[in-house]
């Protein structure tokens, strides 16, 4: 007979994942219009790139920011009304966007595509899905995660295409159909979570407890800290790359191109950093994918020649996809489940306000410098803080422990 303890997990774990990633491929879509359009907004709305990049921004901040409410709104209400009222305000704030201006941008990308939108689907499904799995955890989390890249693998080129053919209003007008035709079916298929088998194990903190021998809430501060700062650096190729190649004489259809091979690179690793997750911890795989990251935004300095840069592109997209989804499964390491409606949407607001800095702030040294290079290596000097603060808490751990993941 077997030792290993009874497990929620089963053929129901992987639907509900499955489902969970489709949702996201959709969901993610919506960001990217504005990250494939920024020259063609810029041209139209007759203003500064940083001002454009900004909206982008808000929907990095509010997609975190609300997060923490939602997050304790689906365990009242259920996640399948929580990821509907995501999905129809992300549709609204994709139509708002388009009445002209910058304030119907912001509001519509803030507030309704940001805020009351993704913040309504990422963290609350993340927070589902976790529940749904206490063996190969680190795996589920990242292969949801990678909704955000199959979106990028797929969207970038049809909006592209659709922005230079009927103009980027009506693509984005379109796209908010999309996401509601193919949103709201699949909330059917969403399931409740099994009820947990055993309570987890002592080592986790509770309120009275320490955690790597720190206050818990020290450490989550620390954590929390660790994310502003690996991603703002994240944000620059995310969010300026296509503008970067068409500053430097590479066509957007290229631009574009070259976006998608960055995160199709990073959905591929991704599967890899979830299981290196589960086997050393999520603390030590952020540490390893971060210091992945400071090397591939570095050489972002080194050339400007199109083959390079695909290059490039796609280790960047190999190195950083592992450290968000990372940040989940050590919270769900350090802390106990019933901790987790609070503390995952916390450090995700944290590392989104910084996916949100990095983007306003490569553009804004764009506007100033005439050229990213002084955005990206600003990004390697923030990229150096987050491993200092990784390294001191990765040094904190015991030196041979397989992490026990925390089921209550």
């Amino acid at each position: 007979m077997s030792d290993r303890p009874p497990s929620t997990e089963g053929r129901g774990s992987w639907i509900a994942a499955a489902v969970t990633l489709a949702i996201l491929s959709i969901s993610y879509g919506s960001p990217l219009l504005i990250v494939v359009g920024m020259k063609p907004i810029q041209a139209d709305l007759e203003t500064d790139r940083s001002v454009i990049a900004l909206a982008g921004s808000l929907v990095w901040v509010g997609t975190g920011l609300g997060g923490i409410p939602m997050g304790w709104l689906a365990d009242r209400i259920g996640i399948r009304s929580v990821i509907a009222i995501g999905a129809v305000s992300m549709a609204a704030g994709l139509a708002v966007s388009t009445l002209g201006g910058t304030i119907p941008l912001y509001i519509g990308h803030g507030l309704l595509i940001g805020l009351i939108g993704n913040g309504a689907v990422y963290a609350p499904l993340l927070i589902y899905v976790s529940r749904w799995f206490d063996r190969r955890r680190g795996a589920a989390i990242a292969l949801i995660s990678s909704g955000q890249y199959i979106a990028g693998v797929f969207w970038p080129a049809l909006f592209e295409r659709g922005i230079a053919a009927y103009g980027w209003q009506s693509m984005m007008l379109a796209y908010a159909v999309v996401v509601l035709v193919c949103i709201l079916p699949l909330l059917l298929l969403l399931r409740p979570v099994p009820a947990p088998l055993s309570s987890g194990p002592e080592m986790h903190a509770g309120r009275d407890r320490s955690v790597l021998g720190l206050h818990p809430n020290l450490v989550q501060g620390v954590i929390c800290a660790a994310g502003f700062f690996c991603c703002i650096p994240m944000a620059i190729p995310n969010s300026h790359l296509v503008a970067y190649c068409s500053d430097i004489g590479i066509s957007p259809v290229h631009g574009a191109a070259m976006l998608s091979v960055l995160l199709g690179c990073a959905f591929v690793s991704r599967q890899f950093w979830g299981a290196m997750a589960d086997r050393i911890g999520g603390l030590r795989t952020v540490m390893a994918g971060s210091a992945c990251q400071a090397a591939a935004i570095a050489a972002f300095l080194l050339t400007q020649n199109e083959a390079g840069l695909y290059v490039i592109a796609g280790i960047y997209g190999l190195g950083f996809s592992g450290i968000i989804p990372s940040y989940s499964v050590a919270i769900r390491d350090l802390y106990p489940s019933a901790e987790a409606a609070w503390r995952i949407p916390t450090v995700l607001f944290t590392a989104m306000t910084g996916m949100a800095v990095g983007s306003w702030l490569a553009g804004r040294l764009y506007d100033h410098f005439g050229t990213y290079a002084p955005a990206f290596a600003t990004g390697v000097v923030f990229n150096l803080l987050n491993l200092a603060l990784i390294g001191f808490l990765v040094a904190r751990l015991p030196r041979r422990s397989s992490p026990l993941l925390a089921t209550a």
